[in-house]
């Protein structure tokens, strides 16, 4: 054996000339290798995840343009109905005006009852709903109080928490 085939390394041919590899040394280049490897998959799983990313945000942004159209869409739409439903409303009070001055006091009343009913159906159609309180209790759930008067009928300050008294003690 030569002095680079001695039991403390392995020949290895590289080129022209050869040369002995020490074992310390083959097992970092085996490390060495194994960590380069390891390094490129990440790399690949890296450059995936950046495109799943990119993907991902761009779906977003999609996502969102699209709901904005939508919203937009809608109230453009609500507004239309809303208008259209309102219309021959306008008709009716224009056509008050103008015979105004040429009408009767019934014909007035009677076109300003017809008119009184185009609005209502047209707000039925839009949801807007009559709630009549008159005999309930007050609820600020349901109710906009717009000013407080006496009644004989009504009690005091129905449906609302008294504020004079003292608060509930916890329980133990």
């Amino acid at each position: 054996m030569s002095a680079n085939e001695s039991a403390r390394g392995v020949p290895v041919t590289t080129g022209a000339e050869p040369t002995t590899v020490l074992p310390e040394a083959a097992s970092q280049l085996v490390e060495l290798e194994r960590l380069q490897q390891a390094l490129l998959e990440a790399d690949e799983r890296a450059k995936n995840h950046r495109e799943q990313y990119v993907r991902a945000a761009a779906e977003l942004d999609n996502v969102r343009k699209r709901a904005q159209r939508d919203i937009e869409a809608a109230n453009r739409y609500g507004l239309e109905k809303f208008a259209a439903e309102l219309l021959p409303v306008k008709d009716s009070l224009e056509l008050a005006v103008q015979n105004a001055g040429r009408a009767d006091v019934k014909s007035l009343r009677e076109g300003q009852e017809a008119t009184l009913q185009l609005l209502s159906r047209a707000l039925e159609k839009l949801g807007v709903k009559l709630i009549d309180p008159v005999g309930e209790p007050f609820d600020p759930e349901r109710h906009e109080a717009m000013k407080a008067q006496e009644s004989t009928t009504a009690t005091a300050n129905a449906g609302l928490p008294d504020l004079k008294a003292p608060p509930p003690t916890p329980k133990k």
